[in-house]
């Protein structure tokens, strides 16, 4: 049974990273310079003060969008080679599909989070603990992610709505809020339009953990429970609510 589950994530990657990272490797480029164009942008505008503020958002945003670039993929699949129907009808179950889809995103931006291991390396200092408070951020990022792309991908009907949404999401949820600077650069009056976003609480947590910014105790037990809450409450409208099967 074991053997099968793996079997049938290992093929889940297979059909989703390694064929096109084998066979359009162009793709890699687009991964790797997305999280780097802003990196560099705002590294040019600070004059590099904001380097390690960035590496960190670089890390935040490439988990997120890529989670999100699940929905554009589970959509071509679905629409296009009817994937979804032939898994449904399979004994696999859909936790595994899915398992082996999001693996098959983090294997998609390896690269772009290799250049970005090597520069947290050589410009941000973490020590264990706060490497591991860094990394559990990232992989809540990554199941809040994951977890909208698997939801609207199964109510999407075109890959070119799936498109639509999963570059809306990215924008907003990514690209906007302070992910690449500090919140504080935010005027006072516009700060609680940023906390409308989860990935401002992800930032905001891993610049804490890195030295970046000072918050209070208080601030970020109210930032993880906010990442958990949403995290929860994603979860259970995606068991919930997702269209698993044609009706």
């Amino acid at each position: 049974m074991t053997s099968r589950w793996i079997n049938q994530v290992m093929a889940g990657i297979l059909v989703n990273s390694v064929y096109e990272m084998k066979n359009y490797p162009i793709v890699l480029l687009n991964t790797v310079l997305s999280p780097l164009s802003f990196l560099i942008l705002i590294v040019f505008v600070s004059r590099g003060s904001l380097l390690g503020v960035a590496i960190l958002g670089g890390f935040i945003m490439s988990m997120f969008s890529n989670g999100i670039a699940l929905q554009s993929d589970l959509s071509h699949l679905k629409n296009d080679f009817k994937l979804q129907d032939m898994v449904v009808s399979s004994p696999a179950p859909a936790v595994l599909y899915v398992t082996g889809m999001a693996l098959s995103e983090l294997i998609y931006s390896s690269p772009a989070l290799l250049v970005l291991a090597v520069l947290g390396g050589l410009f941000v200092h973490l020590g264990v603990l706060r490497l591991l408070v860094f990394l559990s951020v990232l992989i809540i990022m990554f199941i809040i992610s994951i977890t909208i792309g698997f939801t609207l991908a199964t109510i999407s009907s075109d890959i070119v709505q799936s498109f639509a949404f999963s570059r809306l999401i990215s924008t907003l949820f990514s690209t906007l809020p302070p992910v690449y600077y500090p919140i504080t650069y935010i005027p006072e009056p516009y700060r609680i339009i940023a906390y409308l976003s989860p990935t401002t609480y992800a930032a905001q947590l891993a610049q804490s953990v890195a030295g970046y910014l000072t918050i209070t105790n208080l601030t970020a037990e109210l930032d993880w429970s906010v990442l958990i809450t949403v995290t929860v409450v994603l979860l259970i409208i995606a068991t919930r609510k997702v269209r698993w099967r044609e009706v």
